[in-house]
């Protein structure tokens, strides 16, 4: 299923943070996101493969894991998974059907009461789509992960056995706050009052804020770095916990940046209560095994695509091309939307490649290729907007270069469309 008619109708009301219309929603719903425990994964970058490794090793043990994640790279589907299979279209079309009917039955209700009648948006009834299939499909535990923010999120009406902060950088500054601490505050919003948190790599001044909401809510904190440790060459590495070691292990997605997500994930399993317990071989294994599309994935073996759409995401995708010994020239396929930017994420990048082609997939947000070759003028390398992401992608690859395609989790999902990956 690519689209649905009810999310492409309620994709026109956008972002809305607010939790008290999901709430009068669930409720109505008889409350499907209390059925299960689950675990709540906010952060800037990250939380997408933190999810993704907790998943995998808890389902390797034999537990039944719902996993929720957005946005999506190209079918909507993906976003609900049980033991990492996706919702298939059938059950995802009921699931939506019965809750816009009960979002018509309940709005006369709202009104009577002098509540509003706010319909839902897209990510508010894709979040309770997730709610429902995992509550009728009795699974054992849900990893959710966050949206935007946290606090006022969609997700954040359920109560975490474990929420984890992977990383906090700027992104999305207008919902979130214009710095640092203010994006710290956001995302420690999922913090249950009396239950474990786990924290990755951030800034001093995001930590200082998290400790003291933390500190609030009776809220145990697992710190990276100071509660949990990761010594390692590449992706191999060890991890140290309060009680425990794990040598020798192996993440096998691509990137430095994911032991720390590892880390981060092996912390989050470490505060889990017992009923939850897994034997470190599958732990293991797991990491070897897990996969997460679009990130830092070879398509072919001079084509690279990566969901990297802020600074941040950047910074990793350029600690790893630089690592990489260049043997051929390098295109960067760039597409983004219009409130990212792009001239700071094309900066980080520019010095491990040789060409900026601009392009655009078929997404709503996407900025016209001319429009981003506009905004990178003066860049220190060459940049020319070539057109659709067909075009650039042709063009580059005919060149004889080595493509990579970073700036939209879209852009990435279209790529992967053109070169048939599921």
């Amino acid at each position: 299923m690519i689209q649905h008619p009810i999310l492409s109708h309620l994709a026109r009301f956008g972002v809305r943070l607010g939790l008290e219309r999901m709430k009068r929603f669930l409720r109505h719903m008889g409350d499907p996101h209390l059925k299960f425990p689950c675990v709540h994964i906010a952060g800037t970058n990250g939380k997408g493969s933190v999810a993704s490794i907790l998943s995998e090793v808890l389902r390797a043990q034999g537990y039944r894991v719902g996993l929720y994640t957005s946005p999506h790279l190209q079918r909507v589907n993906e976003r609900i998974r049980i033991d990492g299979a996706e919702i298939a279209d059938r059950a995802l079309d009921q699931i939506l059907r019965d809750l816009d009917e009960a979002r018509v039955e309940i709005a006369p209700f709202l009104e009577a009461h002098g509540q509003p009648a706010d319909p839902l948006t897209y990510f508010e009834m894709t979040t309770a789509a997730a709610f429902v299939y995992f509550a009728r499909n009795n699974i054992d535990i849900a990893i959710l992960e966050v949206g935007l923010g946290g606090r006022l999120d969609a997700t954040n009406v359920v109560d975490g056995l474990v929420s984890a902060v992977v990383s906090i950088g700027l992104d999305h500054t207008e919902q979130l706050g214009p710095d640092v601490a203010s994006v710290a505050g956001e995302k420690a919003g999922i913090f249950s009052p009396g239950r474990p948190a786990v924290v990755g790599p951030v800034p001093q001044d995001a930590l200082r804020v998290l400790r003291a909401i933390a500190q609030d809510n009776d809220v145990p904190l697992s710190v990276y770095g100071q509660d949990f440790h990761v010594r390692g060459d590449g992706r191999t590495f060890s991890w140290t916990g309060p009680d425990s070691v794990l040598q020798d292990l192996f993440i096998g997605l691509e990137g430095a940046h994911q032991v720390d997500n590892a880390a981060v994930a092996l912390a989050v399993l470490d505060q889990m209560p017992p009923a939850f317990s897994v034997d470190p071989a599958i732990i293991r294994k797991s990491l070897e095994q897990v996969r997460v599309p679009g990130r830092m994935e070879w398509l072919a073996p001079d084509l690279l695509v990566d969901c990297a759409h802020n600074p941040d995401g950047c910074v990793a995708l350029a600690t790893y091309l630089r690592r990489r010994q260049r043997r051929v020239s390098r295109s960067l396929l760039l597409g983004s939307s219009r409130e990212k930017d792009l001239r700071q994420m094309a900066s980080v990048l520019a010095p491990q490649v040789d060409r900026v082609l601009t392009t655009a997939c078929a997404h709503p947000r996407a900025l016209p290729p001319g429009e981003v070759a506009s905004a990178l003028e003066g860049l220190t390398v060459p940049v020319m907007p070539v057109g659709p992401i067909e075009e650039a992608l042709r063009f580059a690859r005919n060149a004889g270069d080595e493509v990579i395609v970073a700036g939209s989790v879209f852009l990435a999902g279209a790529v992967r469309d053109l070169v048939g990956r599921q």
